[in-house]
């Protein structure tokens, strides 16, 4: 394990994080070894990441010096942030900061930092399109992380930005599975109107990351995006419809509906959803199927991704 190269994964029990450390502890002749950070190192993610072979290493994003110890001797690190843990981007911007300057404090030689669009260079705060949410943001989710790019530059390392896409795994865990009408028929609900959504299974996220390990400084400076396929909603509808074998339809609701649902974030999320289908040959563009599987050959597709998934879908009614 001392002669590959370690590379510290931010988030490894998580979504993204996870994939990482499982692509990268699956390939034993890769060359690179990871270690998973973690707040507790003896929950059973964590645990099944040690089953693995991963090192697992406490640390906290809300604590600079406890990361600063997690990135000491590393490689490489995959850093990620949390904002529907707190719903706050200023937060986000200042764990993005701490992992920044760790990575600089430790001399990394590479860092991919998961980031989204800064959407105000789309729209800024005094366009009318789109209300202005919290005083300085258009979709604060995206807008945190866009800003943050520059902390990352301003560090000096070695960094690849990565896009990501809707995750498939938000029909599961997100409260965006189907839910019955009132006619007792399943829908799935998005602003987004006939326009079409890339999406990507989680675990694949952590596979092209480690893709974008393995190409190394082909990849430094560079921003690119992810996606497993690029799906209107009536295309996502029509593919669970096959998969649970009752009838699914795609509900294209304005913007303003969505974002007047209530739940936490339903703004942010509206916000985005627009920002993803006024902009759309923009968002699309930059997020390539063909490039995600050079990364990553075991792409999946919504289809294989959905039979390998559906007792697991949260199906509301």
């Amino acid at each position: 394990m001392s002669e590959k190269k370690v590379i510290a994964v931010i988030g490894a029990t998580g979504a993204q994080g996870g994939g990482l450390v499982r692509a990268i502890q699956e390939d034993g002749s890769g060359g690179f070894a990871a270690r998973a950070i973690t707040r507790d190192v003896n929950s059973p993610k964590a645990q099944a990441l040690a089953a693995l072979g991963a090192e697992v290493v406490a640390a906290d994003v809300d604590d600079e010096t406890s990361i600063a110890r997690a990135f000491e001797g590393a490689f490489g690190a995959y850093c990620v942030t949390f904002f529907w843990d707190h719903l706050s981007p200023e937060k986000e911007k200042a764990q993005a900061g701490a992992m920044a300057r760790a990575a600089r404090g430790a001399g990394l030689g590479h860092v991919i930092w998961s980031t989204l669009e800064d959407t105000r260079k789309w729209v800024p705060l005094d366009d009318g399109r789109m209300p202005t949410l919290l005083g300085k943001y258009k979709v604060p989710h995206f807008d945190a992380k866009g800003e943050s790019d520059a902390l990352f530059l301003e560090s000096g390392v070695p960094t690849t930005y990565l896009l990501t896409s809707f995750y498939w795994d938000n029909f599961i865990q997100f409260g965006m599975g189907p839910a019955a009408g009132p006619d007792g028929v399943l829908g799935i609900t998005f602003p987004m109107g006939d326009k079409k959504l890339p999406g990507i299974a989680a675990e694949d996220i952590g596979r092209c990351a480690y893709g974008i390990f393995r190409g190394g400084s082909e990849y430094f400076g560079k921003t690119v995006g992810i996606a497993g396929q690029h799906l209107t909603g009536t295309e996502m509808a029509e593919a669970l419809t096959r998969v649970l074998g009752r009838e699914v339809r795609y509900n294209a609701v304005p913007a303003d509906v969505y974002r007047g649902f209530g739940f936490p974030g339903a703004d942010d999320l509206g916000n985005m959803f627009q920002f993803k289908r006024d902009f759309n040959n923009d968002f699309c563009g930059v997020r390539s199927v063909e490039f995600s599987r050079k990364l990553n050959p075991e792409l999946q597709s919504f289809d294989a991704w959905l039979a390998a998934n559906r007792e697991r879908i949260a199906v509301q009614g």
